[in-house]
């Protein structure tokens, strides 16, 4: 089966049983319509930034919760939905997640990164100090799922989960944006301490820690330019 057919199976695998059909749902709109909302769309995420000046401010539980729901709606190889989105407000957990991160940054900008990738990051001004992991309002650790569990307890090969990650990781990133958030993806490398601190099993690999919440008032981003269309898009 071919990745991007396999990435699109949504309408059979374990969670369905038998590949069973239903009419589709499906909005068609006029052209005009169609131009209208995707124009839209791309101003909104146009004026997405990521963000490493956080405020406190609380954010609600239930405006979290539909976000992950809408990054449960992604595609998935065989449709077997191979993510786990762990929210973590606890401020112990959080103290113990920056406290391993940093670790595993100031190692990175030691020296173990390498010249080459320290250089690509020094306009960022990044460094190994991560106090957003703390001052941020949610965590969101995302997993991916490397094998599933049979009824009797057997393994389940899971299917294109890098891809299928990303792709739900996407629509979070993207529903947090729409609802007025903030968001930061964090990936200190390794992640494996992100296991123990959220209880997560062996089968489950940490891909992104997304920090969540507020822009801090006095937030800076720094200057930068997303590449125009025609060095993005080829029209064959």
């Amino acid at each position: 089966m071919a990745q991007d057919d396999a990435a699109g199976s949504e309408d059979i695998g374990p969670l369905s049983g038998a590949a069973l059909h239903e009419p589709l749902r499906f909005e068609r709109l006029p052209p005009d319509a169609m131009a209208e909302r995707a124009l839209a769309f791309e101003a909104l995420m146009r004026r997405r930034r990521t963000v490493r000046d956080f405020s406190s401010e609380p954010v609600p539980r239930d405006v979290i919760a539909a976000a992950i729901a809408a990054a449960g709606t992604a595609p998935s190889g065989a449709n077997q939905q191979p993510w786990s989105f762990v929210c973590i407000q606890d401020a112990a957990k959080k103290r113990a997640i920056r406290e391993a991160a940093e670790a595993e940054e100031k190692a990175f900008y030691s020296g173990k990164a390498g010249a080459e990738w320290l250089d690509a990051l020094r306009h960022l001004g990044t460094d190994w100090e991560k106090p957003f992991l703390e001052t941020a309002p949610w965590l969101i650790a995302i997993f991916g799922q490397r094998w599933g569990a049979a009824p009797d307890g057997s393994k389940v090969k899971h299917y294109y989960v890098p891809e299928s990650v990303g792709i739900a990781t996407g629509f979070l990133i993207a529903a947090l944006h729409s609802a007025g958030l903030a968001t930061l993806t964090h990936t200190p490398s390794p992640m494996g301490f992100l296991n123990g601190i959220c209880g997560r099993p062996e089968a489950e690999k940490a891909t992104i820690l997304l920090v969540v919440g507020y822009p801090a008032v006095d937030a800076q981003v720094p200057v930068i330019a997303k590449k125009p269309l025609d060095q993005i898009a080829h029209w064959l």
